[in-house]
């Protein structure tokens, strides 16, 4: 018995391990792909219903725009293309108020303060726009407009890419928020910032689970009350 299950143990055709290899694989790497698309369908099925166009935006008191880089100083194409939707809220009537959030990290890059020059070029007056200088990434600008600036509702602006996720951190932030999403061509740029939103609903996300404080919190400021009592 024992030499009969030596041949036969020697001579049983070989199992195909390329093939199977290849198809765990494929398995593994399908179950990657899913786990990653995972957080961007979180977003986009819990946001989508609140995304309106400019023209069928609810009214809000605040209209917070999300920083997007500067080009020497000034607004890049994106988040000037922003600021151009933000002030036509503004002249609309839709909001009394728009709150700028961006990056103030190091000497000599102030997008705030770029994102309220360009505004006011636009004829939004300076005193209904309200600076944060620590709106350093969608969370960060979600959790300081509710705990530091006090907005409880409005209006959010940024590509469409975007708005779904910062709809649902400004959600889970506590601010009842709709999205105004800006429309782009499809170009390179267009899709890589799309891409990134893979990876970018990832940490939203854990951001909303968690709901970590920002990287900078400080004192509460009175400035978009200020604004809003001023403009009645």
């Amino acid at each position: 018995m024992r030499d009969r299950c030596l041949r036969y143990l020697r001579y049983r055709p070989a199992r195909p391990a390329g093939r199977a290899g290849r198809r765990r694989a494929v398995q593994a790497l399908a179950l990657a792909c899913t786990a990653a698309l995972l957080p961007a369908l979180w977003a986009h099925a819990s946001a989508s219903p609140r995304v309106r166009d400019a023209a069928a935006a609810p009214s809000a008191p605040v209209a917070v725009v999300f920083g997007a880089g500067l080009w020497d100083g000034v607004p890049s194409p994106y988040l000037a293309h922003r600021l151009d939707t933000a002030a036509g809220l503004y002249r609309a009537g839709k909001v009394r108020v728009l709150l700028v959030s961006g990056d103030n990290s190091r000497s000599g890059y102030d997008e705030p303060s770029a994102m309220r020059d360009y505004l006011t070029g636009l004829g939004v007056p300076r005193e209904r726009i309200v600076l944060d200088y620590a709106g350093f990434d969608t969370w960060d600008s979600c959790i300081r407009a509710k705990r530091i600036f006090g907005v409880d509702e409005a209006l959010l602006v940024t590509q469409g890419f975007h708005v779904r996720r910062a709809l649902a951190l400004c959600t889970a932030a506590g601010i009842d928020a709709h999205g105004v999403p800006v429309e782009e061509p499809r170009d390179v740029t267009w899709l890589y910032g799309s891409v990134r939103e893979i990876p970018g609903a990832a940490k939203a996300a854990l951001d909303a689970a968690a709901r970590p404080d920002p990287h900078f919190l400080g004192p509460r400021e009175p400035g978009v009350a200020r604004a809003l009592a001023a403009a009645g």
